[in-house]
């Protein structure tokens, strides 16, 4: 049973399938990962090729979320356990 569990990590690993779990996960985690209250305001709306989408609620949280932008990416990668968010795009 174990040779087929490492087969089977090694072909999603092989095929960037694992990168790309990761990176759906941020979508999922969003409201874990930022709390109730910014939340509220922005919602994760989808990644493409490393770049998180949030939607904002208002130019005002779209200005403060961008420049907190930095800390929202460590807080993500921490939280999926990986690097695979390298920008986020708030619109």
């Amino acid at each position: 049973m174990k040779l087929l569990k490492n087969a089977i990590k090694e072909a999603v690993e092989k095929t960037g399938i694992d990168n790309a779990l990761k990176q759906e996960s941020a979508v999922l985690l969003w409201k874990e990962i930022v709390g109730a209250t910014i939340a509220g305001v922005a919602e994760a709306i989808s990644v493409d090729r490393g770049v998180l989408v949030i939607k904002t609620c208002s130019p005002t949280w779209r200005q403060e979320l961008h420049m907190q932008k930095k800390e929202i990416i460590n807080k993500v990668n921490k939280k999926i356990g990986s690097k695979a968010i390298k920008e986020i795009r708030f619109i």
